[in-house]
């Protein structure tokens, strides 16, 4: 059996839920779900098991702060800049629009609500 990707989950941490669940939603189209856990505020993005790429979610959990890491997630997309139109009205910040990458396609680079930079990644 061929080992999968190393990557198999991503979360993104948040100070003010609602803000950034709406940032979310707005920017990317769709809608995230509450995961029943215990000790911390999680919205997990769609995600199908079996499927390439790895799933993730928005937590809010005391001590861990959002914005100021150095960890990037890239979503992927269609065309980035569909993405990238989205991002002010939901109340981010492009940090550098879509540009290419070569033969790995492009790229654009935003801030969400919370001060995370997030990475849109697409082929055309």
């Amino acid at each position: 059996m061929e080992k999968p990707n190393i990557g198999c989950w991503f979360e993104i941490y948040v100070q003010d839920m609602k803000r950034a669940k709406e940032f979310y939603e707005s920017v990317f189209q769709l809608k995230l779900e509450r995961l029943n856990s215990p000790d911390l505020e999680l919205w997990a993005f769609p995600m199908e098991m079996g499927r390439w790429g790895a799933g993730g979610a928005l937590v809010k959990m005391e001590g861990v702060s959002s914005g100021g890491n150095s960890t990037i997630i890239y979503f992927s997309c269609d065309d980035c800049a569909v993405e990238q139109a989205r991002i002010i009205a939901a109340g981010g910040k492009i940090h550098r629009e879509k540009w290419s990458i070569g033969e790995y396609g492009f790229i654009a680079l935003a801030y969400d609500t919370e001060g995370n930079m997030i990475g849109l990644h697409s082929l055309k």
